[in-house]
């Protein structure tokens, strides 16, 4: 911050609600298929009618350990759930079940890599106060939107009430919009690794609401909190909080008070507006449910899902700046999805050279990946073709230009780059008699551009090598050319 506000901190927290990604919801066997007509995935235990009792879906307290496991929580070994009460019309029974006192894991930790432009990227840990399960609401349907179009009054979808969520929230250990979308971001990289959720936004699978406050330096008093909701995109988090912490510095300075309230993010506007003021935890009357018993971990059964988890993208990130010397940016970006990891790891493991490997895979092949809008597990071009097709450029059998050139049908088609070459009589030019011939009969084509050579003008070496790359279709081999034709314009 600069000027007047350069004194200013923000402090900011998150909780990010993960939906888990199990067929049924938490305390029922309705579907969480997601995208069917509205009201077609309910029961008598989603609307709470009477007589219905909820039963705990175990492939969510599955999920919500591992999850929390990855994220440094201590699992607890006895914790509960609880009536969280308010009235809203997106819920069914009038109170959500949730965790309030006793959640399943409390007190861990992860790290993030910060990237500003302009800056050195930064590690930085942040801590995570809690991690509980809970059922999601449903979803209102406002008059005048596209699904309402020329209505004046609202419905209610219960379709995603029930859905099994896991809340992390984060401690306010975070001080920019930057730090809070990079930590955002790997919490759904990692709980897509683990195979938990898939992360997806713009289908509510994973929401995130931000708190912020502003204060007179690191330490001073934390100021009056204000929530952010709907923010559908990483770059929307950091957006909103940048506003935000802007929106309160000016207010502080203009000496108007700031309220602990909600606010939401326009999108169109770039700004943040009022929502309602913000209530306090005894607002909400938590009390045990008691149609739910406690819940056991033992040890045996916490260990044995902690074998299962895989390797984790930080993890990933270290190993593969250390262990294939790649930089960070490329370690970052090969460990952004775990089937373009998996791709990668799969290429060396064959033999590619990793740096090469990898220059293909963030660059061509990443951008064919996202423009068909497909996963790299979902690619005709396998593994074991691009890895024979990286030890062809780097044996001098094709140049970087060839392999370009073949890339579009084997991204399209995949098969072997060697027999596309083969058949299209693509290979290299390295034998040194071929090449000393071509050279000879370019300067004897050429001996103005010669004689200005040999006269000083230097920078005519360029010429020579794009008038032999045209006459050989970039299939000379581009050291051993240089090298011959070096020794000839020098004799």
């Amino acid at each position: 911050m600069s000027g007047s506000d350069a004194a200013w901190e923000a402090v900011i927290g998150l909780e990010t609600h993960v939906q888990l990604g199990t067929d049924s919801k938490i305390f029922t066997t309705a579907s969480t298929a997601f995208g069917d007509q509205p009201n077609t995935h309910i029961d008598p235990v989603v609307c709470g009618l009477p007589g219905t009792l909820p039963v705990l879906n175990q492939k969510v307290l599955e999920y919500a350990v591992k999850a929390a496991m990855a994220l440094n929580l201590k699992i607890a070994t006895h914790s509960k759930f609880d009536r969280k009460q308010y009235f809203y019309p997106d819920l069914p029974k009038n109170y959500q079940i949730s965790q309030f006192d006793e959640p399943i894991a409390e007190e861990g930790w992860i790290e993030v890599e910060v990237a500003e432009k302009g800056k050195e990227t930064y590690l930085k840990k942040i801590g995570i106060e809690r991690l509980h399960m809970e059922e999601d609401a449903g979803k209102l349907v406002h008059g005048g939107s596209d699904r309402l179009a020329g209505s004046t009054h609202s419905l209610v979808d219960y379709n995603r009430a029930g859905v099994a969520l896991a809340e992390i929230v984060s401690k306010p250990d975070l001080r920019t919009g930057r730090e809070a979308s990079e930590y955002a971001s790997e919490i759904r990289r990692i709980m897509r690794y683990l195979g938990v959720s898939d992360g997806n936004m713009q289908e509510g699978s994973l929401r995130c609401d931000v708190n912020i406050s502003v204060r007179r330096g690191p330490n001073a008093p934390f100021g009056t909190k204000v929530e952010i909701k709907n923010m559908n995109s990483f770059s929307a988090i950091q957006k909103a909080c940048d506003y935000e912490i802007q929106r309160q510095i000016k207010a502080y300075e203009g000496g108007e008070l700031v309220v602990q309230e909600t606010r939401l993010w326009d999108e169109a506007k770039q700004l943040t507006k009022s929502m309602r003021l913000k209530e306090g935890s005894s607002d909400y009357r938590y009390f045990p449910d008691p149609d739910l018993g406690p819940i056991e971990v033992t040890v045996e059964r916490r260990e044995s899902w902690r074998a299962e988890l895989p390797e984790l993208p930080a993890s990933k990130r270290h190993r593969y700046a250390s262990e294939f010397g790649l930089s960070v940016y490329d370690s970052r970006v090969l460990t952004d999805e775990l089937s373009m990891a998996e791709y990668f790891e799969c290429v060396v493991s064959l033999g590619a050279n990793p740096k090469t490997a990898s220059n293909w895979i963030t660059g061509d092949i990443s951008a064919h990946v996202n423009s068909k809008k497909i996963s790299f597990s979902q690619l005709p071009f396998l593994p074991h073709q691009l890895a024979e097709m990286v030890e062809m450029i780097d044996t001098g059998k094709i140049s970087g230009k060839i392999a370009k050139e073949i890339l579009p049908e084997l991204l399209l088609n995949g098969g072997s780059p060697k027999s596309i070459v083969q058949d299209r009589g693509l290979g290299m030019i390295s034998d040194p008699s071929v090449i000393t011939a071509i050279v000879e009969d370019l300067l004897d084509s050429h001996p103005k551009e010669v004689e200005d050579y040999r006269g000083g003008k230097k920078k005519l070496q360029g010429f020579f090598v794009g008038q032999l790359m045209k006459k050989t279709s970039g299939k000379a081999d581009p050291k051993l050319a240089n090298q011959i034709l070096s020794k000839k314009l020098n004799q």
